[in-house]
């Protein structure tokens, strides 16, 4: 009987813990974090291209990789493009998707995120192909997942992308990440959110610093 008693104890606080894990959960404040700028500048920046390189799978070991809800093979790039995310149920098994908000994609948050850090640090974004400086940015991570637990939930979320910096003097390559975590009570969209958001601060603080490195 008090096996019976713990059993259900464990599903009704897997439930409390995960909350809805069917269908799509839409993460709508997804907003990047405000920057202190630069009083100097740094001149004009257009940002040639963005592309998504993220590599999915059908059913990844890990809950860090990339995977749909559904069929990878008929699942278009456009789809791919909005996805963030996988939620789980209390036992850690993959559910439904977590995706930006209709009309966003990844490419899109990378390069407002990148933008702002740029921006931060004097440089002017155009959208000129003639400017004096020029980026091209591969994104291979954009991702979040949790780890379900009996008395709370840790959220994870994990950023990466390739930058190739054009300038009068030359050019520059090197890799940004950032990573946030967070540990909520419940699967709710704010503590997605937050995940990402701790992930924002700590690609814009890792960037702002390899700008540094590079003399840019």
């Amino acid at each position: 009987m008090k096996s019976l008693k713990s059993m259900a104890m464990l599903i009704m606080a897997s439930f409390v813990l995960t909350g809805c894990v069917t269908g799509t959960r839409t993460l709508e404040n997804m907003e990047i974090p405000d920057l202190s700028m630069e009083k100097n500048a740094s001149g004009e920046i257009y940002i040639a291209s963005v592309t998504d390189s993220r590599v999915f799978e059908q059913k990844p070991r890990s809950p860090s990789t990339p995977s749909v809800d559904g069929n990878l093979s008929s699942t278009s790039k456009d789809q791919l493009a909005t996805l963030i995310g996988r939620q789980r149920n209390g036992f850690g098994a993959a559910m439904g998707d977590v995706a930006l908000p209709e009309g966003v994609t990844v490419q899109d948050k990378m390069k407002e995120l990148v933008a702002k850090g740029l921006e931060s640090r004097g440089y002017v974004v155009v959208d000129d192909e003639n400017a004096e400086n020029q980026i091209s940015i591969d994104t291979s991570k954009f991702w979040a997942w949790f780890s379900p637990g009996f008395a709370s939930v840790s959220f994870e979320s994990e950023l990466q992308c390739s930058i190739d910096f054009e300038h009068s003097g030359g050019e520059e390559k090197f890799d940004v990440t950032g990573y946030g975590i967070n540990k909520g009570q419940i699967a709710s969209n704010a503590n997605w959110e937050l995940a990402y958001k701790r992930a924002f601060e700590d690609f814009l603080k890792n960037l702002d610093e390899v700008l540094d490195d590079s003399g840019l």
